[in-house]
């Protein structure tokens, strides 16, 4: 029989309870819970990757709902299975429109959570002020410390970076609220907070000093998410019949699974890479004779790009962020958030590697490197839309270089932003094109594509053809044609048993104009 794989569900007694497929993270949480040394916990990680089910794993291990737990890690370790009263807050849905909005979606949410529990509430007093009488109160009634688990601490704030004023004064409510654990922290057994965004000036961070964050611990590092082997345990049944859909080897397919949904590290100390456990659930669940995406169909992290400066998209090479501290990652300052900062924590980019205090940072995968592409490209285009690139890319896929040359030249002509120095190098011109080629799907493209006696500026490759590009700023495009040839950048590729074509692309560095094309296939 099949087994059964949820693509939808982040509830771990639905999960068991439906036979579905339970990547076992039981062992970490039972040390986590058992440690006697700490129990206030932090971990921060992109969308849809897993934290509402941890918090609910959580809970029933605190129910002590051990039926539920059979045949796991922690059934087979050391553990009391103690019942505790517990308040499990989800903010993910609180409104933030206004700051009105936010207060009666805040309360109605407290208010409906400690009524469950059975817990005081007083519209009369403050959302903290109730949070500090429920947490003495259930521990009072039931003689035991209280478990809080909070999934989606920052949401109200990150909705509203629209509006700085409104994000601050939110902020400022959420600061009183938190700053209530470390005033009851002798009547909490286990707090675990989750989120997005690490807000380090909400008063969780910078009040409770004895906040065990596990964002960046190597320890942790793959509590969320699913590693190469973890899928191979759970799901080997289903990937070997995927492969045969897809029509791939196994090896084949394997490869392109990690290519498509395996390349988030989340430590500088452990070089441990994870698949985003939904788009696993999503693609494993259809079966579909092809990659698509998943992640951001889920609903596209527009405050990401919302709070962006057009420029500042344009002008960084996101494939390749170099000299990133810590502290960079980091949302300190609302008025002031780095382009970085946000794109890390909202799951655009990830640690690619870690050197002498410092990161490298570059997209994770191909299913967000299209989705993150595929926004910038509405942004170069004026939001002409998917349409516009779509018959870009298509012609360009088709070798017909008329109507490519025409509709790329009326790009660059429209674009509504673009490089602000005076001197423009070739790599603004370059990134444009990257990103317009890898949002479409057509082509797996290569930037800098490092050669004997160089590097040609971009290769495109399709299933039936290789396009290898040079461009040149106040130049021609016969000289970037003669550059592609004397440093021998198709010679890789000249056996490969497709069709080979050199693209020549020259530009006006002062109207930032394509002047000139020329096209020819390798002789």
């Amino acid at each position: 029989m099949e087994p059964r794989i949820a693509q939808d569900i982040a509830d771990f007694r639905k999960l068991r309870e439906n036979g579905c497929i339970y990547v076992d993270k039981t062992a970490i949480l039972h040390e986590l819970v058992c440690d006697p040394t700490r129990s206030l916990y932090f971990i921060s990680r992109p969308r849809r990757f897993g934290k509402s089910l941890m918090l609910s794993t959580l809970e029933c291990i605190f129910r002590g709902q051990r039926d539920l737990f059979k045949g796991l890690a922690i059934d087979k370790l050391d553990y009391d299975w103690a019942e505790y009263p517990i308040l499990h807050f989800n903010f993910a849905g609180i409104q933030s429109k206004t700051f009105e909005a936010f207060m009666a979606d805040f309360k109605t949410c407290l208010e409906e959570t400690f009524t469950a529990v059975k817990a005081p509430w007083n519209p009369t007093i403050s959302p903290g002020a109730n949070f500090r009488r429920a947490i003495s109160a259930l521990a009072e009634q039931s003689g035991k410390p209280v478990v809080v688990l909070i999934d989606e601490y920052d949401a109200p704030v990150s909705h509203a970076l629209f509006d700085i004023k409104l994000a601050t004064d939110i902020r400022q409510e959420l600061s009183d609220f938190y700053i209530q654990i470390k005033n009851k922290a002798a009547n909490i057994r286990f707090m675990m907070m989750t989120g997005v965004t690490r807000f380090t000036q909400l008063s969780v961070f910078s009040a409770l000093n004895n906040l065990n964050d596990l964002t960046m611990d190597d320890r942790y590092a793959t509590l969320l998410g699913y590693t190469d082997e973890e899928l191979e345990a759970n799901f080997s049944k289903t990937l070997h019949r995927h492969a045969e859909i897809m029509g791939l080897s196994y090896k084949d397919y394997r490869e392109q699974l990690r290519w498509w949904f395996n390349g988030y590290r989340f430590s500088p100390d452990s070089e441990a890479k994870v698949y985003n456990p939904y788009a696993i659930g999503q693609t494993l669940g259809a079966l579909k004779r092809r990659f698509f995406g998943t992640w951001i169909r889920s609903g596209t992290t527009s405050v990401v790009f919302n709070y962006f400066e057009n420029n500042q998209l344009a002008e960084q090479d996101y494939e390749h962020v170099e000299d990133v501290s810590e502290e960079d990652l980091d949302v300190c300052e609302l008025e002031d958030i780095s382009p970085v900062a946000m794109l890390y924590q909202g799951g655009y980019l990830t640690i690619k590697d870690f050197q002498d205090g410092v990161f490298t940072l570059g997209i994770p995968d191909e299913e967000v490197r299209r989705a993150f592409n595929s926004q910038l490209v509405q942004k170069f285009t004026e939001k002409k839309g998917d349409g516009y690139r779509n018959a870009t890319c298509r012609a360009l896929k088709q070798a017909d270089f008329e109507t490519f040359f025409g509709k790329l030249s009326d790009l660059y002509a429209h674009l509504t932003y673009g490089p602000k120095e005076d001197n423009v190098q070739e790599f603004s011109f370059q990134r444009i094109l990257y990103v317009l080629l890898t949002s479409s799907g057509f082509f797996r493209v290569t930037a800098e594509d490092r050669q004997t006696k160089g590097r040609a500026d971009l290769v495109a490759e399709t299933l039936e053809r290789i396009f290898i590009f040079e461009l040149k700023v106040d130049g021609t495009s016969q000289q970037a044609l003669d550059q592609i040839k004397e440093k021998g950048y198709a010679e890789p590729y000249r056996h490969a048993g497709k069709e080979v074509h050199l693209i020549g692309l020259s530009f006006d560095g002062q109207t930032r104009h394509l002047t000139g094309t020329a096209a020819e296939p390798l002789a």
